[in-house]
């Protein structure tokens, strides 16, 4: 369930940061609630994942994760396009939360 939780965290968090430049600075309502909701959801689930998986870690993976799916939602919402040096830094982001879901011994696997 703590994996679970913690995607659940961040897709909410991603929801919430792609919704930010939507809200237009809180003036348009929808937009700013999902902001509001999605950040409150993120990190109520964090503050679930966290009972089993180490502080430094959980927030690695929320926010690398979190980090590629705002920009791939930049992408196809906003049409921001990243550029080489942005895709390679974004590339090297996951490849140190595979190295430490796959090799670090302060998770349980």
């Amino acid at each position: 369930m703590t994996y679970l939780y913690l995607a659940i965290a961040i897709i909410a968090e991603v929801a919430a940061t792609s919704a930010l430049k939507s809200s237009e600075e809180f003036t348009k309502l929808f937009p700013s609630l999902i902001v509001i909701v999605g950040y409150g959801v993120a990190f109520y689930f964090m503050t679930l994942v966290l009972r089993v998986i180490p502080i430094g870690i959980t927030y690695a993976v929320w926010s690398g994760l979190g980090i590629v799916l705002v920009a791939i939602v930049g992408f196809f919402l906003y049409k921001q396009t990243p550029d080489i040096p942005a895709i390679v830094g974004m590339g090297l982001i996951v490849s140190g939360v595979i190295v430490i879901n796959v090799f670090s011994k302060t998770i349980s696997h």
